[in-house]
């Protein structure tokens, strides 16, 4: 089939590989625009418009998919069908009726869980020991649509967000070409989704990278580990913002106290431990303003942190 991919970030280039080595052929490429990048916030092409460059392949990068000069370049190169994956803009109903077979989405969670922007992240902030893909045809509503195929992928209890998603980007990307081939081949059957066990997943702020001292130990790691990379988990220190990597949860005292207050620090010879509302954590990576990442004992010394400090 003849195929406009649109897509925007990194997680989406495993499927633009999986679809380039299939006998689909991709003829242009929907991405959002360029946008300002590091310190010196310069204009950067998103991963997949670098990818179709150096193919030779078109860009399109309207800033909203109704425009109506994108969509009459969508309507000249006449596709088959449109797959997405994490393209980040909502697609109007006058476009998902152009291709013959319209637009699917590769979903990075088994629908009608975690509907939206942020479902890797929900998944690992709630505490879900499973997680998956879904393949869906794309219409109005926030993917809500008949779903054409899932695949499962376990929880680890030390993975970050970054690296689940990128378990489901490469196994998502088999599946998003199988769901092609059975379309292409008029064999594909899409099942509506059931009304019960809707989550929804917005888009986590940096507010929500905040830890939160004060909760329980289990879920101050559910929420760095949530956050990790993006949006950062971060947290205060002497009233300036300190970017913190995973931490590791201590066992609980057997009175079920705590050894240390919600916040607090404890620097030993080769550890940080930071109290919660339950158990201590062990501190991992941290990364001060204008700083490198950096192990937690190393930054303690530099910081000069002694036990008795706080985190605010």
């Amino acid at each position: 089939m003849r195929l406009v991919f649109a897509g925007t970030p990194a997680v989406a280039v495993p499927a633009l590989d999986a679809i380039a080595a299939s006998s689909h052929e991709i003829v242009a490429v929907l991405t959002r625009p360029d946008a300002p990048s590091g310190r010196g916030r310069q204009l950067v092409a998103s991963p997949v418009k670098a990818w179709a460059a150096e193919r030779g392949i078109p860009a399109y990068t309207p800033r909203r998919p109704r425009e109506p000069d994108f969509l009459e370049e969508l309507r000249v190169l006449d596709p088959d069908i449109v797959p997405v994956v994490a393209y980040g803009a909502l697609v109007p109903p006058v476009a998902l009726e152009i291709p013959r077979h319209g637009w699917i989405n590769l979903h990075f969670s088994l629908l009608p869980a975690w509907r939206g922007a942020a479902p890797v992240q929900h998944a690992v902030l709630n505490g879900d020991e499973l997680s998956g893909a879904s393949v869906f045809q794309l219409e109005e509503g926030l993917d809500t649509g008949p779903v054409f195929g899932t695949l499962t992928e376990p929880i680890g209890p030390r993975d970050t967000s970054g690296d689940l998603l990128e378990r489901l980007a490469v196994a998502g990307a088999g599946l998003l070409v199988q769901v092609l081939d059975a379309i292409a081949a008029g064999q594909a059957s899409a099942v509506p989704q059931p009304h019960e066990g809707v989550t929804l997943a917005p888009k986590l702020t940096a507010e929500d990278a905040a830890v939160r001292w004060g909760d329980p130990a289990f879920a101050v790691d559910r929420r760095i580990r949530a956050c990790t990379p993006a949006p950062g988990p971060w947290t205060t220190f002497r009233d300036e913002r300190i970017k913190l990597g995973p931490v590791t949860p201590q066992p609980p005292r057997l009175d079920g106290g705590s050894t240390l207050p919600p916040g607090g620090l404890l620097v030993e010879r080769n550890r940080v431990l930071v109290g919660t509302a339950t158990s201590p954590v062990v501190l991992g990576q941290v990364q001060a303003p204008g700083k490198k990442p950096m192990a937690a004992d190393a930054w303690a010394r530099g910081a000069r942190v002694e036990t008795g400090s706080k985190f605010e």
